[in-house]
């Protein structure tokens, strides 16, 4: 069985056909603005949109991550130095990208 990014779970129906659709024009724009009817400018500003949502989507997983940790560390089942350095070393990885 297959999983898939929780971002991939967070879209709508048509985001996900419009990727699909995006991908197989090989990324034109100009293809999908006629593939819908619809200007460019306004292709762009729907991919901008799915864009946003996915960035949205990983930077809330990434909080998950930091209260997982600290649940784990709250409910026992993790050393509270070990959660501290695990923190301490997310934190950092973040501050790199």
């Amino acid at each position: 069985m297959r999983t898939f990014p929780l971002w991939i779970t967070e879209l709508e129906d048509d985001e996900l056909m419009f990727i699909k659709r995006f991908v197989t024009a090989s990324g034109s724009l100009k293809e999908i603005a006629d593939v819908y009817g619809v200007s460019y400018p306004t292709v762009r500003t729907r991919l901008n949109h799915i864009i946003e949502k996915i960035r949205l989507s990983e930077e809330t997983q990434e909080d998950r991550f930091e209260s997982l940790i600290k649940k784990l560390a709250i409910d026992g089942k993790l050393d509270f130095e070990a959660g501290a350095i695990l923190l301490r070393e997310y934190r950092a990885k973040k501050e790199e990208r």
